[in-house]
C-alpha cells in the first residue's frame, strides 16, 4: 500500500534522555580507518549466496536493499544521520543515500589500501565490530555491504566527505578502478547504487510496496528519522528524472505512532497508547501498548531494529511483567477477589496491540529463521523495567486500568467457556483427527508432504472437484456458504461454528496459539479454490483471516495456496485453449484468429466439468497456484483488522486506494 504519512499522533510524549542517546542528533565519536576491523575475506559469497542472505529468491533480493539501508540506520543510531533516501531506478538498480559520516576513505593501516575499498570488498569489514564506532548495530545477517557488492552485476559507491566526492566502481565484487575524487561537495554521507546479478537471483525486479513496508517500519522504530522512497518513472532524463511514486516516512511519535497505525480498523479502549522508555547499563527499551475491542493479540518485537518474529527472551520478559502487574492491580482494586482466580497470560493479552523495541550490544539470535532473541539476561531486565513502569502507570491511571481489567476478566470467562466447548467437542470426537468430517473426501496418501487439501465453495464445485481429482493425493473439503468472521468473534464462538470445526478436524493440527502444532498438519498443500466473483473473494478473505489468526504457521511456513482457475476457454475446431486473464486471451486470439472461435467466460468453478477442472486447476503439471505468504507481519495484521474489523472508515479508505488494482473480478 502507498503511504505518505508524516504526522505525529496527538498526545505524543516528549523524547526522554535515553531516547536522545539512541536517536539522530547526538554527538558521535570520530569514525576513521582505524575503526575498520577485518575479520574475513569475501570468499565463496557468489558460490554460496544463501549462506549470507538467506536465499536467492525475492526475499534474498530485497535483503540486499535492507543490508545497505541497515548501514545508514546504524549511522542514525550513532547520532550521525537523520535522513535516508532510497530510489528504485528504471534500469533495475537501487540506490541508498544518507547524510551520515560517510564510509572512511583514508588508508587502512593493516590492509594498506583505502578503508572504503576494504569495506566494499572484504566480508565482515566495518565499524560494527568496534563498540566505539557503533553502540548497537542492526541487520539480521550483518554481513555488510561487501556481500551486496559480490552479488551485484555492478555497484557504485560515492562518499561525500571532507569537501570531496570519493567514488569507486565494481563488477560482481571485482574492483574496476581506484578510489578517485570525482568532484567537490558541501554535503556529507554515503551513496550506494547497485544492480543485482541475474546470474545469482531467480528474479531481479524489486517490489516497491515490499521495500516501503520495511522502510515504514524502520521509520516508526527510529523516532524522527526521515526515510524517503522513490520509484523512477518514464519520461524523465538523467538530470531531471520523473518519479512514478514517492513516499516519505517520518514519525515523531515513534513506536506510539506505530501502535496507532496498527490499530486502524480497531476501536481503542483508551485514547493514547501506554508508553515507556528507559536505558540501563547500555540496554535500551521502548514499549508502546494499547488495548482495543479486538479479540486477538498483536505483539511485535524488535531487537536493534530486527523484527524478531519468533520472539525470544525480551518477549518472555514482557509477557511475564504484563501478567504479574495486571493480576496484582486487579487484586488490589478488588476486581479479582481470590488469587486462585488469577488472569492467565492469554486473558491479559486479548485485544492488546504492542510494539516492544530493545537495543543492546551483542544480541544472540536462534530459532529456525534466526529471528528469536536468545540472550538470557534480557528477560530479567525487560521484566524488571516494564514491571516498575507499568505498575506506576496503572496506579496513576485508574480509569484506564479498570477498562483494561474488565476486558481481561471478560476474556477469562470466554476462555473458560471455550475450554468447556473444546472438551465437549473432543468427547463427541468433533476435534479428533481419527474421526474425520463426513463432507471431507480424503485421499489415500498418508505422507503429508505429498498430500493436498482443496477447500472449495459449495457442493456444486465440490462435486466436480471430487470427480476430477487424483484420489491418491488430493482431498476435497466443500464448505457450505461463508465461514464465521473470526476477527469479530471470540474463541468460544468460533468453536461453536460447524464449518470452523470441520476445518480444524480436516487439517488435524489443533487450533489457536496455545494448541496448534504445524508438525501434525495432514496436508503439505492447503489450496483455497473459490469462484472469481465477489462472494468467492469474500470466502477467500474469511479463510485467510481464520488461518492467520488461529493457524498462523500455515501462512508463515508456506502451506496455503490459492487456486488460479482459467477465466476463458477458447475453442476453434477440435482445438481448445485456456486463458487465465484478458491479456492471455487476447494474445491467443491474435495467434489463432477471431473467425470460427467459440469463447467461453467462466464465472464459477461449477461451470467446468470434472475433466476441465482437473486439466486447468488441479493437475500439478499444468495448474497455476498462488502461494500465500506474509513478508511483513505487522502490515498483514493491520490489513486483516481493517478488512474484517468493525470500523467502516479505514476499510472504505483501503478500498478506494486499492480498487484500481483489482483485475478479473465478477461483481
Amino acid at each position: 500500500m502507498d503511504e505518505s504519512v508524516s504526522e505525529a499522533p496527538s498526545g505524543a510524549v516528549d523524547v526522554t534522555d535515553a531516547d536522545r542517546e539512541l536517536s539522530p542528533g547526538g554527538e558521535a565519536s570520530a569514525y576513521t580507518a582505524e575503526d575498520i576491523q577485518v575479520l574475513k575475506g569475501l570468499d565463496a559469497v557468489r558460490r554460496r549466496p544463501s549462506m549470507y542472505i538467506g536465499s536467492t529468491s525475492s526475499r534474498g533480493l530485497h535483503h540486499l536493499v535492507y543490508e545497505v539501508v541497515d548501514n545508514s540506520i546504524d549511522e542514525a543510531l550513532a547520532g550521525a544521520c537523520d535522513r535516508i533516501l532510497v530510489t528504485v531506478h528504471r534500469d533495475g538498480s537501487v540506490s541508498v543515500e544518507d547524510n551520515g559520516r560517510g564510509i572512511p576513505t583514508d588508508m587502512h593501516a593493516e590492509q594498506k589500501r583505502p578503508a572504503l575499498e576494504v569495506v566494499m570488498t572484504m566480508l565482515h569489514a566495518g565499524g560494527k565490530f568496534d563498540s566505539d564506532s557503533y553502540k548497537v548495530s542492526g541487520g539480521l545477517h550483518g554481513v555488510g555491504v561487501s556481500v551486496v557488492n559480490a552479488l551485484s552485476e555492478w555497484l557504485e559507491v560515492r562518499v561525500f566527505q571532507k569537501g570531496a566526492i570519493f567514488q569507486q566502481r565494481y563488477a560482481r565484487g571485482e574492483i574496476l578502478g581506484d578510489v578517485d575524487i570525482v568532484g567537490t561537495t558541501s554535503k556529507r554521507g554515503t551513496l550506494v547504487r547497485f544492480k543485482p546479478d541475474p546470474q545469482i537471483f531467480e528474479e531481479t525486479e524489486f517490489k516497491y510496496d515490499l521495500i516501503a513496508y520495511r522502510l515504514r517500519e524502520l521509520a516508526f522504530l527510529n523516532r524522527a528519522l526521515e526515510i524517503r522512497l522513490r520509484l523512477e518513472g518514464e519520461g524523465g532524463t538523467q538530470e531531471t528524472p520523473s518519479w512514478e511514486r514517492e513516499d516519505r516516512f517520518l514519525y515523531e511519535g515513534g513506536v506510539q505512532a506505530f501502535v496507532q497505525y496498527l490499530n486502524e480498523g480497531k476501536t481503542p479502549l483508551h485514547p493514547e497508547p501506554i508508553y515507556m522508555s528507559r536505558e540501563r547499563e547500555g540496554f535500551a527499551i521502548e514499549l508502546a501498548m494499547q488495548y482495543t475491542d479486538s479479540y486477538v493479540e498483536s505483539i511485535f518485537t524488535y531487537v536493534n531494529n530486527i523484527n524478531t518474529v519468533e520472539g525470544g527472551t525480551h518477549l518472555a520478559g514482557y509477557k511475564a511483567a504484563l501478567t504479574r502487574c495486571l493480576n496484582t492491580h486487579a487484586l488490589k482494586a478488588g476486581i479479582i477477589k481470590d488469587p486462585k482466580d488469577a488472569l492467565s497470560g492469554e486473558d491479559v493479552r486479548e485485544g492488546l496491540t504492542a510494539v516492544l523495541s530493545v537495543k543492546l550490544r551483542g544480541p544472540q539470535f536462534e530459532g529456525q529463521t534466526k529471528t528469536k532473541l536468545g540472550n538470557s539476561e534480557v528477560k530479567g531486565m525487560v521484566e524488571s523495567i516494564i514491571g516498575e513502569d507499568l505498575t506506576d502507570y496503572l496506579d496513576n491511571h485508574e480509569a484506564v486500568a479498570r477498562l483494561v481489567l474488565e476486558k481481561c476478566v471478560s476474556a477469562c470467562r470466554a476462555r473458560e467457556a471455550a475450554r468447556k466447548a473444546r472438551e465437549l467437542a473432543r468427547r463427541k470426537s468433533l476435534l479428533d483427527a481419527a474421526s474425520l468430517p463426513g463432507k471431507l473426501a480424503d485421499c489415500s496418501e498418508r505422507d503429508p508432504a505429498l498430500a493436498e487439501l482443496f477447500i472449495v465453495e459449495g457442493d456444486s464445485a465440490g462435486g466436480s472437484a471430487k470427480q476430477g481429482r487424483n484420489r491418491r493425493f488430493q482431498a476435497i473439503l466443500p464448505l457450505r456458504g461463508k465461514i464465521l468472521n473470526v476477527e469479530k468473534a471470540r474463541l468460544d464462538r468460533a468453536l461453536a461454528s460447524e464449518e470452523i470445526r470441520t476445518l480444524i478436524t480436516a487439517i488435524g493440527a489443533g487450533f489457536g496459539s496455545g494448541e496448534f502444532d504445524v508438525a501434525k498438519v495432514r496436508y503439505g498443500k492447503i489450496v483455497i479454490m473459490t469462484d472469481a466473483d465477489v462472494d468467492g473473494a469474500h470466502i477467500r478473505t474469511l479463510l485467510l483471516t481464520f488461518f492467520y489468526r488461529y493457524m498462523r504457521p500455515l501462512i508463515d511456513q508456506g502451506y496455503i495456496y490459492i487456486a488460479q482457475p482459467p477465466l476463458y476457454r477458447v475453442k476453434k475446431g477440435k482445438q481448445e485453449w485456456y486463458a487465465y486473464d484478458d491479456a492471455e486471451m487476447e494474445k491467443r486470439l491474435a495467434e489463432v484468429g477471431r473467425t470460427g472461435i467459440m469463447l467461453q467466460r467462466y464465472k464459477g468453478l461449477g461451470e467446468m466439468n470434472p475433466d476441465q477442472l482437473w486439466e486447468t486447476t488441479m493437475n500439478p503439471q499444468q495448474r497455476m497456484l498462488l502461494s500465500v505468504s506474509s513478508e511483513d507481519a505487522a502490515e498483514a495484521d493491520r490489513i486483516f483488522s481493517i478488512l474484517m474489523g468493525d470500523q467502516v472508515g479505514p476499510r472504505r479508505q483501503f478500498i478506494e486506494e486499492n480498487a484500481l488494482k483489482v483485475r478479473n473480478l465478477d461483481i
